[in-house]
């Protein structure tokens, strides 16, 4: 099996470009497994089928291939408001949690990112990150980047999304957001994506002398 590095932490924080950045360094495969459930919930839109019914739902997710997530299409806010639906659903995380974790055992190593890697996914990963940041920070990252990619938005509206996502993430009952026991916290309110990175590697680079 592979070097696994799990990274977890709420919306906005900037995991997702530090996972990128990590699996690049290393030549790792990654993974953003927020992906495959919103792969399951474009599955399920573009067949015109019900977000309400889990048996369903389930039965589209264990049919997702992870080789063939486009970030692009799947960031569409329709298809991440369907996500959040069937999200939820206990049997959908069992068949996606599989899934994620036939991925982590790609040699020569993988790099997964979401709400809980660390603590439900790969706990026995080699390395665990918890990237977090402030709320009005993440809600501030993401206007820039709508309004830098020509869209327009509600910098007010963001945040108040910004603190849903995280009560919804944080106080649900199957498998909710929160630091592993032995994850590293990276808090990058006041820090840049290479600071965050070469803060990220000291600490990569150590497990890796280990094993």
């Amino acid at each position: 099996m592979g070097f696994i590095i799990a990274i977890d932490g709420p919306a906005a924080a900037g995991k997702g470009t530090l996972s990128r950045t990590i699996a690049d360094t290393y030549g790792f495969q990654h993974l953003d497994t927020g992906l495959t459930y919103r792969a399951t919930a474009k599955a399920l839109l573009d067949l015109g089928l019900p977000l309400d019914d889990e048996a369903v739902a389930e039965k589209t997710a264990l049919a997702i291939d992870l080789a063939g997530l486009d970030r692009s299409v799947l960031a569409r806010h329709e298809i991440g408001e369907a996500a959040s639906k069937i999200a939820v659903m206990p049997a959908v995380r069992r068949a996606l949690v599989e899934a994620q974790r036939a991925f982590s055992r790609r040699d020569p190593g993988t790099v997964l990112d979401g709400r809980d890697i660390g603590t439900v996914v790969c706990p026995d990963a080699a390395v665990k990150l918890y990237v977090t940041a402030s709320p009005e920070v993440r809600a501030r990252r993401r206007y820039d980047e709508i309004i830098g990619n020509g869209g327009t938005a509600d910098l007010a509206a963001i945040f108040e999304d910004v603190k849903t996502r995280d009560e919804r993430d944080m106080g649900r009952a199957d498998s909710p957001l929160k630091p592993a026991v032995d994850a590293h916290l990276l808090d990058t309110s006041e820090m840049s994506i290479e600071a965050a990175f070469q803060a990220a590697k000291t600490i990569i680079d150590a497990a890796l002398n280990r094993n």
